[in-house]
């Protein structure tokens, strides 16, 4: 990949523009050639039921000096804007400089609304219906590829219209994860656990805890080997929502709740990552986004759970 922003590139593209410039120019001029008064023209040799024959005649003038005009054209554009390859131009645009300058005029005109709304706490600007249309417009732009357009997530990304976190779901720890980001990770525990079949032992205890029809015996024999997990998931299957570790002991689960997706979680564990936000929305719109998102799982942004 790094071959292709290699400074080379910049000059084989240079030339390669320019010689197609000077190709269609002299292209042009050696089709220029006027036909001599009285000249006879002759013809190409195609010929066609018998007697419909092309015939060589020269190009009409105008079309010619379209030609001409075009690559005159080519090299004006060519001198005041970037196409030849590194080469910035007379005027120095560029279509991120562009871009930028689109940002930085929008900012100017919506940075009073969101500051506003930065003044307020989340609650408030959960139960604001300005603020909230905002927010959902900004959750189905930036969010719903991984979270859904109902919030209601898929495998691997979670439901944010519940009340089961995997951190403490307050506003404060939603305006975090949204401005840096956050990255799960369960390593694999097959090898702390012990056998393939303490894998199984430990998935079907697993179940058991979210209230599951496991094998009764064999989740009576992964109750001791569930010791390996319990550091982050806590005695019982608690979780731990300050390091992200989700409860085991209901029936909501990220990856799913069968035993084959249990099992295969304890063997090869699992890496999500969100990105963060921070530099695409900036602080003001983060605020509104975590608002919309905290009143997702809130009546009417109240408080009040579900």
């Amino acid at each position: 990949m790094a071959d292709f922003v290699n400074s080379g590139w910049g000059l084989f593209v240079a030339i390669v523009t320019l010689v197609s410039i000077a190709f269609t120019f002299v292209l042009a001029l050696a089709m220029s050639k006027k036909r001599a008064p009285g000249e006879e023209v002759g013809t190409t040799g195609h010929v066609w039921d018998e007697d419909l024959a092309e015939y060589n005649n020269p190009l009409p003038r105008w079309w010619l000096y379209m030609f001409y005009l075009g690559c005159a054209f080519g090299l004006v554009y060519l001198v005041l804007y970037p196409g030849l390859g590194a080469v910035k131009g007379q005027l120095g645009w560029s279509s991120r400089g562009e871009y930028e300058q689109e940002v930085a005029e929008a900012n100017a005109a919506y940075e009073p609304l969101f500051a506003k709304y930065l003044a307020q706490d989340v609650p408030t600007v959960a139960a604001d219906p300005e603020a909230r249309a905002m927010g959902e417009r900004l959750f189905l732009t930036y969010c719903t590829q991984c979270h859904g357009s109902d919030a209601r997530g898929s495998r691997g990304f979670p439901n944010l219209t519940d009340n089961d976190w995997l951190g403490t779901g307050d506003p404060a720890y939603i305006q975090t994860t949204i401005m840096d980001g956050r990255t799960g990770v369960m390593p694999p525990m097959a090898a702390a656990v012990g056998t393939p079949a303490d894998v199984e032992n430990v998935a079907n205890y697993v179940l058991s805890l979210s209230g599951s029809a496991p094998d009764a015996m064999k989740a009576a024999l992964g109750k001791e080997k569930f010791v390996a997990c319990m550091a982050c998931h806590g005695e019982g299957g608690v979780g731990n929502p300050m390091i992200g570790a989700p409860r085991l002991a209901d029936k909501i689960w990220l990856y799913g709740g069968s035993l084959a997706t249990i099992i295969e979680a304890i063997t090869k564990g699992h890496t999500n990552q969100m990105p963060s936000f921070k530099d695409a929305l900036g602080e003001g719109k983060v605020h509104v986004l975590t608002a919309y998102v905290w009143g997702l799982s809130h009546s009417e942004g109240s408080g009040t759970a579900k």
